[in-house]
């Protein structure tokens, strides 16, 4: 199974069917597994638990390429769940991965500002490797190919480069975790202005 699939964003509703946060499919798919959670249908707002989530499965083939594989089930990967019951779902750490120091640093160089497309983006070490400098979010920052070429194995200040912010590990929750390009069209409906601005009866 491609571990991407894994790794998609899948919306988390709380029992009055609010918004709370995003979560990983694998662990959306562990949530419904041990009934703290049931997969949303966002098409018919249908619930659903694993067994009848992978019948429903089964009826949709576009669903084909995006499954996950149990040795019982083959499962759509869902998009929205609902939370039985209370979760504390906010406590799990972010991945320190490529794709996520490109997001934290906004695709922007963090020493001259340039956002000059990924291809021409770096990860440097503010404290290089060579010198004990470890590839943590706390170290690590995107440079562009031309700043990182004059730093080189050197720190920002015997270079005199001043970083735009200190290199920090992100909080993120809820849709931050899933940017607008990347977040299902399902989310909308949950995720609208409209919806965000009702006024809730007491």
């Amino acid at each position: 199974m491609n571990a991407a699939v894994l790794d998609r964003p899948v919306l988390a509703l709380n029992r009055r069917w609010l918004p709370v946060r995003t979560t990983r499919a694998a662990d959306a798919i562990a949530l419904v597994a041990k009934g703290s959670a049931v997969i949303l249908d966002p098409e018919t707002f249908q619930e659903h638990t694993l067994h009848t989530w992978a019948d429903v499965s089964a009826a949709k083939a576009f669903f084909a390429g995006s499954v996950i594989r149990s040795p019982s089930l083959v499962l759509a990967v869902p998009e929205v769940i609902r939370l039985t019951r209370y979760e504390k779902l906010g406590e799990r750490s972010v991945v320190f991965s490529r794709r996520n120091l490109f997001r934290r640093d906004r695709a922007t160089c963090q020493y001259c500002g340039v956002q000059p497309g990924p291809a021409e983006l770096t990860i440097d070490h503010v404290v290089p490797r060579s010198r004990g400098g470890l590839s943590s979010w706390t170290n690590c920052v995107l440079a562009c190919v031309r700043c990182n070429t004059r730093k080189a194995d050197r720190s920002p200040t015997q270079v005199r480069m001043a970083l735009r912010r200190p290199p920090r590990k992100p909080s993120w929750t809820g849709p931050l975790l899933a940017p607008a390009g990347e977040r299902p069209l399902s989310w909308d409906q949950f995720l609208s202005k409209a919806y965000w601005e009702t006024e809730l009866e007491a």
